[in-house]
Parts: structure tokens; sequence; C-alpha cells
């Protein structure tokens, strides 16, 4: 099946870097995107969850996407030689900021169709969602979303927590989401990968799990070559609990847990990915109230600048 994303042309006005902002200064859009609902053209659209309903632990979560785009802005600053891609990405890849999707106080259980129904809008228009949360729950709707368009889909789940506790199909609840998800065939769990996992579970549900200490004893690059090996050629989502990190390196979220990964470990992880089909990906759970230094928020807007550097050399590569 031709992509239909590479054979179009990318919306002018959404590439390059034209930005004259301070770092310190000016709008809060991820890495200085256009900020704009008409995605026509664009390749890939950010967007914010701010919904943290479904926490178990400390809340703050509906702060996440603020905090990761002030934490972007330095990145933003050297886009033109943009570090792994070294080059500038939005020369490449149109991309836009589409900004944050409303939800309605006192009604929570109206935060699925909400968010399904957001997600929904954007794939119509043949764009990659790069997604901020909001707590982990807000993937279990955009999985809905992206199993509509593409199919059953390899889930490739960085978090400290399996997220398979058990679930009655109606619990709000972010640590409970993938079996519902399971359940209800929107991942294929035998080509289904977690990482950084550190907390027990009675079942992997024939999930690959690569614990925080598996990855620290075997290396980055045993760990790119499983996750290649479980994915092979199933287009996949990736989905990136912050907590997935030693909470040194991401003080900032609801449910730290000792023991994780770095964050050089994960983004080492993530650049190796290129050859992964990923149809999009969100970054959860950052928890500014409980951050230092912004050290979490840098972290997570990081791993989703990177995300787009890969998704760049994968387009510049099927232009080549």
């Amino acid at each position: 099946m031709i992509d239909r994303v590479s054979r179009r042309h990318a919306r002018p006005d959404l590439l390059g870097t034209s930005s004259t902002q301070q770092t310190f200064s000016g709008q809060l859009s991820f890495l200085r995107r256009p900020y704009t609902q008409d995605i026509r053209g664009a390749d890939l659209v950010v967007s914010g969850l701010p919904f943290d309903l479904a926490t178990t632990f400390r809340p703050g979560a509906r702060f996440g996407p603020q905090a990761i785009r002030a934490a972007s802005v330095q990145l933003a600053e050297i886009a033109d030689f943009a570090f792994p891609l070294n080059a500038n990405p939005f020369e490449i890849l149109a991309v836009a900021d589409y900004g944050d999707v409303s939800f309605v106080s006192g009604y929570p259980d109206q935060a699925t169709q909400v968010i399904e129904a957001h997600a929904q809008k954007l794939l119509e228009e043949d764009v990659t969602m790069l997604t901020f949360g909001g707590d982990h729950f807000v993937t279990y709707p955009l999985l809905r979303a992206h199993a509509k368009k593409y199919g059953p889909l390899s889930l490739i789940h960085f978090d400290a927590h399996v997220d398979t506790w058990p679930d009655d199909g109606q619990r709000l609840d972010h640590g409970s989401m993938f079996l519902r998800a399971l359940r209800e065939g929107l991942i294929d769990p035998k080509r289904s990968v977690q990482i950084g996992i550190r907390s027990f579970s009675e079942d992997d549900y024939g999930f690959t799990v690569m614990s925080s200490p598996w990855v620290a004893e075997n290396g980055v690059r045993a760990t790119v070559l499983e996750i290649q090996k479980v994915i092979g050629r199933n287009k996949a989502y990736l989905t990136f609990d912050i907590d997935c990190l030693d909470p040194a390196y991401a003080p900032g979220t609801g449910t730290p847990v000792a023991g994780g990964m770095t964050s050089l470990q994960a983004l080492t992880i993530l650049r190796g990915l290129g050859n992964i089909d990923i149809i999009g990906m969100d970054v959860v759970e950052v928890a500014p109230a409980y951050d230092h230094s912004e050290i979490t928020a840098i972290a997570a807007a990081t791993l989703a600048h990177d995300f787009i550097c890969l998704k760049a050399w994968q387009k510049r590569q099927r232009k080549d």
C-alpha cells in the first residue's frame, strides 16, 4: 500500500524554522511550530491531552502538555542542527501544533469519546500524531482511533508499570487500560514489547517484557534488536510513560519508581527504531508540580523531539 502522506506535498507554511522569539519568551507551541487547527498538508501534528482523572497516586499530569512545550524552546533554537538528525527536521516534515483538547469538568466518563474523536479527526488528514498527556489512560482512546485506521497494532510500551491490572471494561484507571486494549483486539501482544518494567504482574499476557534490570544487564543495542525482532514489519504505536525513567531523571511524575532507565538509555533506544513503522507516539505522566529544574519536562520534550527526527529520517530515506 502506498503511503498517502509521502506522496502529497507538504504545506510550505508548516515547513522550515522562522521563529525570531527568544528562548525565554514568546508563544509556547512545541518547538515553536505554528499553532493551527488547519492541518491540511501536515505530516505530523502535536496535540495535548490535559487529562489526569484516572491517576491512582499523585495528580497533576494535566499540566504536562504545557510543561513539555515550555521545555522544548531550547531544542527549537538549534533545529537547524538537530541532534541526532544533524539536519533541520522541519525542512523535511511539515509539523503543526494543534493545541490542547478541552474536557468538560465534572464528566470524566466522557474522556474516552472526546479523545477518540479528536484522534480520528486528525488521522483523517493522514498525519502522524504526537500526543502529550495527561495520565496514561489517554493512550487507550488513542489506540482505539489508530486501530480503526490501521488495524491491530504492535505496542512499544516504555513504562515502570505493566498497566495490565484487572479491568472490567469500565474502569477509568491509568494502570489497566492495556489489558482492555488487548481484549478489544486493538493491539497484538505477541508483536508487542514492554520496556523498563519494574512492577509485578501475575501474567505477561503474551507481551515481550524487557525489565529495567534486563535493559541494564543486556544493553541498549540488545534492547533495540529485541524490539525489532518482536515488532517485525507490523505497524506500531509507541507510548512513553515518563516514569519509565528513574526518578533521578524524571522526578516530576505521579508514580515514580526507583531503579529505572536513564535518559540516555531511553533516547538511544528510541533513536535505534528507524526501521520500524511507528504510526504514532505519545508521552504521558509528566506532572510538573513534582519536577525539579524541568528535569522531567526536558526529558519528555527531548523524547518527542527525537521522534520527530526519526520520522524526518524515515521520510528522507523514502525520498532517497
